[in-house]
């Protein structure tokens, strides 16, 4: 992970704790039954770092299960499937279509809500490449979003896989709804 990207996600990790200390709780119910959460949501993003070079955009879906403690803090589970698409290229007079690339991410993670429905995040986890060499990269991906009491969940972040002398990342954009359980 390179040194920015470190400052970046130390920076607004501290911004999560410090905000998570400070601000309101964010409303909750007296039932216990309503402190579980599955979300199943769409994503779409841009590729940063090694992955701009051969490819301009990435389609995936994830589901997370949360868990809304009494105060402002939840915390979280997230997997899914991300697909960053390949772009052609050409070789002489050869246009060559190179096979996508595929990632499962495993992340845990935490949620700091500034205000009732405003929340900034972090997740740590595992990317794990489910083609080209199979590798399994380290993932730190801090964002913030939009979440209300009816379900829905918007979510921007970025997300910095890295490892095997590769660094690459994800600017990306979350739509989803969260059932109670």
């Amino acid at each position: 992970m390179n040194t920015s990207t470190k400052w970046i996600a130390s920076a607004v990790t501290a911004v999560a704790i410090f905000l998570g200390s400070n601000v309101n709780a964010q409303t909750t119910t007296t039932n216990p039954g309503d402190t579980w959460r599955l979300g199943v949501g769409v994503e779409a993003g841009i590729p940063t770092g090694d992955l701009n070079n051969n490819s301009s955009f990435t389609l995936g879906g994830t589901a997370r299960l949360q868990y809304d403690t009494r105060s402002n803090i939840s915390l979280m589970l997230t997997s899914g499937y991300y697909n960053v698409f390949e772009k052609n290229y050409t070789i002489g007079t050869t246009t060559v279509s190179p096979a996508s690339l595929g990632i499962i991410p495993v992340k845990a993670g935490i949620k700091v809500f500034a205000t009732q429905n405003f929340y900034f995040s972090g997740e740590v986890g595992a990317g794990i490449e489910t083609n080209y060499a199979k590798n399994t990269k380290l993932i730190v991906a801090p964002g913030l979003g939009y979440a209300n009491a009816g379900g829905l969940d918007i979510g921007a972040r970025y997300e910095n896989f890295s490892g095997q002398s590769n660094n690459y990342g994800i600017a990306a954009l979350r739509i989803a709804y969260g059932f109670k359980l």
